[in-house]
């Protein structure tokens, strides 16, 4: 192969995978998912990404997105699924993270900023970090088992700590016990 050859392919690789605005995280670049809807609707006019809600409870919501050509044909999609209560900004606004996701993903899988090596958006990762080591509340329904638990000394506070997050009120209530 020439040299010349070499550059007109080196030259259309780049083409084919535009360097799009990142975000660090954990020393990673990640393309946000603005990135990626500004490049969508600059080079693909003629296509749509549209968005169905799968499920939704009081505490959840399951979207998907789809991209379609010109001829309705699906050429990508994408899931999120959001809890509600996963988070601060969540308690109020769930349903629009979980579609910016679902967005994200489908244009990740259209081939839309993945040149960084990552599928997932910038917001999954950084919400998957803030949520790595977070316990969950001691369920209100477990309360009476671990104060049995607690009185015939099986478990201490420390051990029922080390896999929930107490209240106050829990954690009062079984120093008492």
């Amino acid at each position: 192969m020439s040299k010349t050859t070499e550059k007109v392919i080196a030259i259309s690789e780049q083409e084919m995978q535009p360097v799009l605005k990142t975000v660090n995280i954990k020393g990673k670049p990640y393309v946000t998912v603005d990135e990626r809807l500004i490049y969508f609707r600059k080079h693909y006019k003629n296509y749509a990404l549209e968005t169905e809600v799968i499920e939704k409870t009081d505490n959840s919501i399951l979207i998907k997105a789809v991209i379609s050509d010109e001829n309705s044909r699906v050429i990508a999609t994408g899931l999120a699924e959001e809890e509600k209560n996963s988070s601060f900004i969540n308690k109020t606004s769930y349903v629009e993270n979980c579609e910016t996701s679902a967005w994200g993903r489908a244009l990740a899988n259209f081939g839309i900023g993945i040149n960084t090596g990552s599928v997932a958006s910038a917001d999954e990762v950084q919400n998957a970090i803030n949520n790595q080591n977070k316990k969950p509340v001691l369920p209100v329904k477990k309360m009476k088992d671990v104060i049995k638990k607690l009185q015939n000394n099986e478990i201490t506070i420390e051990t029922v700590q080390k896999h929930y997050t107490l209240t106050d009120v829990q954690l009062n209530t079984l120093k008492l016990c």
